[in-house]
């Protein structure tokens, strides 16, 4: 069985996730875990000055409580994020299993809260394969179907609800495969757009897709 984080680094780099799986599951910053605090806490983001004045947020805070503002305003499942049925919700399927930081009921949506920054729309494909893998979970646990399932940006106040269309669930499906067929070193490749940032690079040394082709 597959963590849901293995299938979204399959997803972005097969050759990443075989040094990841060498190395271990690394620690998760402080600065992630505070970021993923602010989906906890919107209503008093919007609500209190110095709660969005001294909070680690990328946009000014009037862009920020706008983009909330607007969130609030559209999504009819507003109230059931900024007060979940579950919180870090520990969810195992047929195939995956991990966290979602929010369980949404009736009818259940699983959300996940991303630390980095957002696509100009949609979400990054990576990011899409570990949605999916947390709403095949979460549909595993509860015996039936589970149809949409939410990325939350809250560093940029940007939350978009995806469905788990036939592409995605096509995307997913290749990064289970992905994952189970890395023993060795996978191939390289030509593009290292993603190469800079990565914890890796310096023994690893690869090249990978195009940002273009992280879209989900």
């Amino acid at each position: 069985m597959h963590a849901f984080r293995d299938l979204e680094v399959a997803a972005y780099c097969p050759r990443k996730l075989y040094y990841r799986r060498r190395a271990g599951d690394p620690e998760v910053p402080d600065r992630v875990e505070t970021v993923r605090d602010l989906a906890f806490s919107y209503e008093e983001l919007l609500d209190v000055d110095a709660a969005v004045l001294s909070a680690p947020i990328e946009p000014d805070p009037a862009t920020y409580r706008e983009r909330l503002e607007r969130a609030r305003s559209e999504l009819s499942i507003w109230d059931d994020l900024v007060d979940p049925a579950a919180r870090d919700a520990y969810l195992e399927g047929r195939e995956a299993r991990g966290i979602a930081h929010k369980v949404l009921d009736d009818p259940p949506v699983p959300s996940l809260a991303f630390a980095g920054r957002p696509p100009e729309q949609g979400v990054w494909e990576p990011q899409s394969v570990r949605l999916v893998a947390a709403a095949k979970a979460l549909a595993w646990e509860r015996e039936q179907r589970v149809e949409r399932a939410v990325a939350e940006y809250p560093a940029y106040g940007v939350i978009r609800p995806i469905d788990l269309t036939a592409r995605r669930t096509g995307a997913y499906r290749r990064a289970v495969r992905t994952a189970e067929s890395v023993d060795g070193p996978p191939a390289r490749t030509d593009d290292e757009a993603k190469c800079d940032a990565c914890e890796y690079r310096d023994e690893c040394g690869t090249r990978t897709r195009s940002l273009r082709s992280m879209l989900g």
